[in-house]
C-alpha cells in the first residue's frame, strides 16, 4: 500500500511521527468516502489548520496518489480545487453470498468496479461452504489481472444474524462446536482483514451512500431475495440494533400455526412472501394443473425454479405468475403497513430479485400500504423501486470495508483529534 505501508513499524516512531500517520490515514479514508475534498472541506473534517491540512494534500501528492482539479465555479474568485486519490490506487475485493450463487467484484478507491464475476454456490448451514469460497476466489483472482498483494481487505455479505462486533454468523457458516467467528476463520483463509455484513444492510448503506437515500432522514430499505432483510435507516444513519441483528423483517409472525420457517418458528412473513415462498407457490401450482406459460419448462426447471422466471412469464401476460406475484405482494405489502406504522419513514426503497417484477409486485404493495396504514402515515411515505440495481450490493460493501480498514489502522495509531 503505497505510502501507508509502515503501519508495521508504529511503535519505534515518536508521537509526533504517530499523529502525523494517523492523519493522512483519516484524509485517505475521507477522500475514498467522499470520492474528493476542498481544502475547506478537509480542515473541517480533520480540525485541521490550513497549513496543516496542505502539508497532508502536499504528501499524498508527492506520493502519486492524490490529484487535484478545479471544482465547479466561483462568484468573483478563484475556483475551489478538489482533491481527489488517483483511480486504481487501493482495492478491496467485495463478495456477495447468496444461497445459490456467489458474485465477486474488485472495486477500487473511486467505487469503479476493476473486475466482476458470479458463479454458482451453495451456501450451507455449517463451515463446509466456507473451502469452496475460498477456491472460488482463488480462481477469480487468477482471472482477475490485479495482483492480491494490492488487495487491502476483503468485504463479505449474506444473508443471517451477522454480529456486528466479531463476525459471527449465527444462521450460515455457522460454527458452533469452535469460539472462532466466521469473520475471523475466513481473514485467516485469505491472509487479509475480513469484514462480515448483513446483506440488507449493505445494500441500505448503498441506497444512503449512493442511491435514493441520500440526504434523507428517515427511510426503510427492503430487500425481497430468497428471504426479506430490512435495512433502517433512520435520523440519516443505519440502524443495527444491540447486536448488529435488526431488520429480520421476514421472521416477523404473520400466519397463525403457519408452515415451519427455517428459522424453528412457524408462520413467518418468509414463508408466504418471499422468494422461496415465490418458487414453492409456482412450483406448487404447476404441478397441481394450473395453466401456465410455466408449464413449459423442463422437470430440472421446474425443480430448481428461481424468481425470475416467474417474473418472465408474468411480463409475457401469463395470469397464473401475475396472480401469485400479487399475492406476494399483498402478504409482503401487509408487513410493510406494520412497519410504516412503527417506523414513519418517508421513503421505502424496493430492491433485490422480486423488485425487478416492477407494478407486478408494487401495486399490491401499495395497496396493501392503502389498506392497512393510517392515513396520516400513508400519505407521508412515498414507495419507490432502487436505481442501483446489481451494483448496489458492492457498493455498499466498498464502503463499509474501506471505512473499517482504514479505521483499524486509525485506532492503532492511537492518534486524537486536535
Amino acid at each position: 500500500m503505497p505510502l501507508l505501508l509502515p503501519q508495521n513499524n508504529l511503535a519505534r516512531k515518536s508521537r509526533i511521527e504517530r499523529k502525523n500517520h494517523g492523519f493522512k490515514l483519516k484524509l485517505v479514508k475521507a477522500l475514498i468516502a467522499a470520492n474528493g475534498m476542498t481544502n475547506a472541506g478537509i480542515c473541517k473534517h480533520l480540525n485541521l489548520s490550513a497549513p496543516k491540512t496542505l502539508e497532508l494534500v502536499n504528501s499524498l501528492a508527492d506520493a502519486g496518489i492524490l490529484e487535484q482539479n478545479e471544482k465547479g465555479s466561483s462568484i468573483g474568485g478563484r475556483k475551489p480545487i478538489l482533491n481527489k486519490l488517483k483511480g486504481l490506487t487501493f482495492f478491496v475485493l467485495c463478495i456477495e453470498v447468496e444461497l445459490f450463487k456467489v458474485k465477486m467484484t474488485v472495486v477500487d478507491n473511486t467505487n469503479t468496479f476493476a473486475h466482476t464475476a458470479s458463479l454458482p454456490f451453495l451456501l450451507t448451514k455449517d463451515w463446509s461452504s466456507a473451502d469452496q469460497l475460498k477456491e472460488l476466489v482463488a480462481d477469480f483472482m487468477d482471472t482477475a489481472g490485479i495482483p492480491w498483494s494490492s488487495i487491502l481487505a476483503i468485504g463479505i455479505s449474506m444473508p443471517g444474524l451477522i454480529n456486528k462486533t466479531d463476525g459471527r454468523n449465527h444462521t450460515y457458516m455457522a460454527n458452533h462446536s469452535q469460539e472462532q467467528p466466521l469473520q475471523d476463520y475466513m481473514a485467516a483463509a485469505f491472509g487479509k482483514p475480513v469484514f462480515m455484513i448483513n446483506d440488507v444492510k449493505s445494500a441500505a448503506i448503498a441506497e444512503l451512500k449512493f442511491g435514493l437515500a441520500q440526504g434523507r432522514k428517515d427511510v426503510l430499505v427492503i430487500l425481497m431475495d430468497w428471504g426479506i432483510g430490512l435495512g433502517i435507516i433512520m435520523d440519516g444513519q443505519l440502524r443495527n440494533g444491540a447486536a448488529g441483528f435488526s431488520g429480520e423483517m421476514g421472521h416477523m409472525p404473520f400466519v397463525d400455526d403457519g408452515v415451519l420457517c427455517y428459522c424453528g418458528k412457524r408462520g413467518c412473513l418468509e414463508t408466504v412472501a418471499s422468494g422461496v415462498a415465490l418458487a414453492k407457490m409456482a412450483k406448487e401450482g404447476i404441478q397441481s394443473g394450473e395453466y401456465s406459460l410455466l408449464n413449459d419448462l423442463s422437470e430440472r426447471e421446474i425443480e430448481n425454479i428461481e424468481p425470475q422466471l416467474v417474473i418472465d412469464a408474468a411480463n409475457r401476460g401469463d395470469q397464473y405468475a401475475i396472480r401469485i406475484l400479487s399475492a406476494t405482494g399483498e402478504k409482503l405489502g401487509k408487513g410493510i403497513a406494520t412497519l410504516v406504522q412503527l417506523f414513519n419513514p418517508e421513503l421505502i426503497i424496493l430492491g433485490g430479485k422480486i423488485a425487478a417484477a416492477n407494478e407486478y409486485i408494487t401495486i399490491p404493495i401499495q395497496q396493501a400500504i392503502n389498506t392497512y396504514c393510517m392515513t396520516q402515515l400513508k400519505d407521508i411515505v412515498t414507495v419507490e423501486r432502487s436505481q442501483l440495481g446489481s451494483d448496489a450490493g458492492a457498493k455498499g460493501i466498498a464502503h463499509v470495508t474501506f471505512e473499517r480498514y482504514f479505521d483499524q489502522l486509525i485506532a492503532q495509531t492511537h492518534v486524537n483529534k486536535g
